[in-house]
């Protein structure tokens, strides 16, 4: 699984990499230890429709960091060293007894590890590609009944490009960013295309950043698995979505800083429907 942001995102992790995108350059670096939090009582069908579900949280605690082995080549790695999925006990309406007791199931999450490629940086431009393996480090049967999950349980290969613009905006140095990618997917998930767009603003100068982002990830339907999911999980396969999400960072120095972020989608096919929000520190080695 990618996620950061998707994922790049994919939004359940888009905050993970905001800020941190372009390619570094020899000796530097980026990075930052995060705790992303998603209660879900709702997602959408496999039409598209919202349909209520018994209330599970996801949460987990990552580190994220790359670094410049030279000036075009940049290593990448996501990594959830602490994963957890929990459900609510389910009460009757009428006498509030318990039906259901809750579960909680805690892991190691899936690791996403790969390299990062600038073409060209000219002018305001820079063009870049990227390659991340997704490695199933995580659970994909946690839990009594096997959903509880923390990983995917499959090997996946993510390739895409990114082209970029620094500028201004309301003279203030900002930039403006989109990608396109592809993600080669294994045991039975759809492959998926994946495509976004970015745009930040210093508000406060060396100070504070802002940015808002959109993300759109959609399953090519060419998997063997079945993905009927009563709750709608971040894991299943034929996972589709378009989603918005903003994203603070403030630096305290020169080069630590601390940033929150929001993503939630506006519509989408087997996924959460509530907003997922992060928290972070980070380390940016200029």
């Amino acid at each position: 699984m990618i996620k950061k942001q998707l994922i790049i995102t994919a939004f359940l992790f888009a905050g993970i990499q905001s800020f941190a995108q372009w390619s570094k350059g020899k000796g530097k670096g980026y990075f930052k230890l995060s705790a992303w939090y998603l209660q879900s009582d709702q997602h959408f069908t496999n039409t598209g429709e919202l349909d209520p579900n018994v209330t599970r949280t996801q949460f987990n605690t990552n580190l994220y960091g790359e670094y410049g082995l030279s000036n075009k080549l940049d290593v990448i790695a996501y990594i959830p060293f602490f994963a957890r999925v929990a459900q609510n006990n389910q009460l009757s309406g009428t006498n509030n007894n318990t039906i259901q007791s809750g579960e909680s199931f805690n892991s190691f999450g899936d690791i996403d590890f790969g390299v990062r490629y600038a073409i060209f940086k000219k002018g305001n431009w820079a063009l870049d590609a990227k390659l991340l393996l997704g490695l199933p480090t995580g659970s994909s049967l946690g839990g009594s009944d096997g959903s509880y999950q923390t990983g995917d349980g499959e090997f996946n290969q993510y390739l895409s490009t990114s082209i970029g613009y620094s500028t201004r905006l309301f003279k203030r140095p900002a930039y403006l960013k989109s990608y396109l990618g592809y993600n080669n997917r294994t045991k039975g998930f759809s492959d998926e295309l994946r495509v976004g767009f970015e745009v930040g603003v210093n508000v406060i100068v060396n100070k504070l950043w802002l940015s808002s982002r959109v993300n759109i990830l959609q399953s090519l339907q060419n998997g063997t698995l079945n993905a009927a999911n009563s709750n709608g999980s971040i894991f299943a396969n034929n996972v589709e979505f378009s989603s918005y999400g903003f994203e603070a960072a403030y630096y305290i120095t020169n080069k630590i800083g601390a940033s929150v972020s929001f993503d939630s989608a506006f519509s989408g096919r087997i996924i959460a429907a509530n907003p997922s929000y992060s928290v972070g520190i980070f380390y940016d080695l200029k």
